[in-house]
């Protein structure tokens, strides 16, 4: 029996950018179709007549269940292999896509949300699948390029009020059950799979969990929990945001919160570039100290106050204008994007043998960020009555993981200092 002949190197260096392609697309029409009641949801909240937290619930139903199924995903690429996990993902989200056009009470929209947010588990198959095909010392770029498949949220802000200015919003998921259904199956015919690549674990999804013992998975699920949380609650809010805060139509609003959403996503390769060459830690401080000054410009109000002087009564206005306030929101996108790739060069750093399932231990901390946050930005507004009180929120989250990035890799700097003392 003839011994069969391995591909070439040419073949198999070929094969694992059709693999990083392949899956980035697929990717970034799961993340577009994640993202989809950021725009949708504003002609049902309006024909529903939701509230401002009715309406930030149904904007994160999706988000919820794309973070609860990210470990029992990265666990299943780590053991099945990534193609077949997600090939089944993606089919699976089709039919729940296209029902939605058919949905009339509150309670269908946030049960079909939540299956539709399978699509958003997305990012615990293709993380694992592509890193395994990259050296180590390109790992980070790879992750990034797949990473920028987070431009889905742009794509959206795009593609969305296109379709609802020309036939409505019910036509939206239509459009988007087929892009889905076309892309698996192209998906497929790209990718590739390596059995080496399996990781033959017999242990359960609680003996997994309990890495969350680990003091570095926490602090990188907090670290992930801004960056990519706070870029989804964000994603989410911002087409709103624009209509009801500068009075914008829909396309021009969503126009311009894809100012914030294209970079966020597209500029994730750029940080896994600068986490190869300068490293993960000094990335993601320098990330967390931009988002910080621009939440704190970001937070203040609307504002008109007088005051009485020699000549009498004088009003003043202070306030961002929707150009400096769109530049502010760019500059933030950027940091998120380069955040989101330094968190996981962290990982693929410190857990290769088990990346799938801490990327989805990580990334369930970061989806569930961002299902919290729309629902809280509701809720502050609501309560408040004051549009900016959602980068409040995240100003003050900011502001937390700054402290205890400080204290805490202070500390791993003096532990390791004072352990090369005694050695020598």
């Amino acid at each position: 029996m003839a011994t069969p002949v391995p591909p070439s190197a040419p073949i198999a260096e070929s094969k694992k950018y059709f693999v990083l392609g392949s899956s980035t697309l697929a990717f970034t029409v799961c993340f577009t179709i994640w993202m989809m009641f950021g725009v949708v949801g504003i002609p049902i909240k309006t024909a529903l007549q939701l509230n401002e937290t009715q309406f930030g619930l149904l904007t994160a139903m999706p988000v919820l269940t794309g973070s609860l199924v990210r470990v029992p995903l990265g666990i299943w690429t780590d053991r099945f292999g990534g193609r077949i996990v997600f090939f089944i993902l993606m089919l699976a989200t089709v039919i729940p896509i296209y029902l939605i056009s058919y949905a009339t009470e509150y309670w269908h929209f946030l049960v079909l949300g939540l299956f539709v947010g399978l699509a958003g588990g997305s990012f615990s198959v293709g993380t694992p699948y592509v890193a395994r095909w990259f050296k180590p010392e390109r790992k980070g770029l790879a992750m990034g390029v797949f990473g920028a498949g987070n431009s889905g949220a742009a794509v959206n802000k795009f593609v969305a009020p296109v379709i609802i200015a020309s036939a409505g919003w019910m036509m939206v998921p239509k459009v988007y059950a087929a892009l889905m259904l076309g892309t698996a199956i192209l998906f497929w015919i790209f990718s590739a799979s390596d059995p080496s690549h399996q990781v033959a674990s017999k242990e359960s999804l609680g003996q997994q969990l309990a890495m969350l013992k680990d003091s570095r998975v926490l602090r990188y699920c907090q670290y992930y929990s801004v960056v990519f949380g706070g870029y989804v609650g964000l994603s989410l809010w911002m087409v709103k945001y624009y209509v009801t805060e500068y009075g914008l139509d829909m396309k021009q609003a969503a126009l311009l919160a894809a100012c914030f959403s294209l970079p966020g996503g597209v500029l994730r390769a750029l940080g896994g570039w600068l986490s190869d060459r300068y490293g993960a830690y000094k990335v993601t401080w320098w990330v967390m100290w931009v988002c910080w000054v621009a939440f704190f410009l970001l937070s203040y109000p609307q504002t008109d106050f007088t005051i009485l002087t020699v000549k009498g009564p004088q009003t003043f206005h202070i306030g961002i204008g929707v150009e400096a306030f769109t530049a502010l929101m760019f500059t933030v996108g950027i940091a998120m994007a380069v955040g989101k790739a330094s968190v996981f060069k962290f990982i693929s750093d410190e857990y290769s043998s088990n990346i799938g399932a801490v990327s989805g231990i990580v990334g369930l901390a970061g989806g569930l960020g961002g299902f919290i946050l729309p629902i809280i930005f509701g809720a502050a507004l609501d309560l408040t009555g004051v549009r900016s009180s959602c980068f409040m929120l995240l100003y003050g989250t900011v502001c937390v993981s700054l402290v205890g990035m400080h204290y805490q890799f202070r500390r791993e700097s003096m532990l390791s200092a004072q352990a090369a003392l005694a050695k020598a």
